[in-house]
């Protein structure tokens, strides 16, 4: 599988290899040891979601405060949809910035977030269905919210849309960035960058356990 970094920092794309024959298609989703190898970040995941959507309806943005923290392996099972992930890590070189992924069910392409990253969706098609793998369990009270039209943030939802977004109460009401910011909810770049080093330093010392 191609492993890609993206214009948020700790935020990757991945694409699969396809293997299609007169039956169908296959191909590997998710490799633990390959993302590991590729991105530096150990990755297991403790928790698996999914989650239905109608076209036009969005999701986000959301991310989960530290402690716990949450990782998140993100693709399509059904459908299409609109990936988004947000660099809301203050101290970041990127903080504010967003990148999209259009997930597609038939390419199997996939985004993994790093934790302290915010991430969205809409739907692109009529019973859409997202898959989340997930590096926590659900701890109630950490997740936080971010109202995902803020203009500073500007994400380009407007050009995925055909009808009125379909949005949750909570997601509507949703603070802006710079008010989560103010409130100290987010988690600190340094603070994230320290996990993802602890993470790559377990994995070098499983690689050299197991030569």
């Amino acid at each position: 599988m191609g492993i890609q970094p993206t214009a948020v920092p700790d935020a990757y794309r991945i694409t699969p290899r396809l293997r299609p024959d007169s039956r169908g298609n296959f191909f590997e989703s998710y490799k633990r040891d390959e993302l590991a190898a590729a991105t530096g970040h150990l990755f297991t995941p403790q928790q698996v979601n999914y989650s239905t959507s109608a076209r036009n309806t969005l999701r986000g943005l959301h991310g989960v405060a530290f402690p716990p923290g949450q990782a998140k392996y993100v693709s399509c099972v059904r459908g299409r949809l609109l990936d988004v992930v947000v660099d809301v890590r203050p101290g970041s070189p990127a903080y504010g910035t967003h990148v999209t992924t259009v997930l597609d069910a038939a390419e199997g392409t996939a985004v993994y977030v790093a934790e302290g990253l915010a991430h969205g969706f809409v739907a692109l098609t009529d019973d859409a269905c997202i898959s989340y793998l997930c590096s926590t369990q659900f701890v109630p009270g950490t997740q936080f919210d971010i109202q995902p039209f803020d203009p500073e943030l500007a994400v380009p939802w407007e050009r995925w849309l055909d009808g009125e977004p379909l949005l949750s109460d909570k997601d509507l009401k949703a603070p802006t960035l710079a008010e989560l910011a103010r409130r100290g909810v987010l988690s600190g770049y340094d603070e994230c960058r320290e996990l993802y080093e602890r993470q790559r330093r377990e994995w070098q010392q499983q690689e050299r356990r197991q030569r």
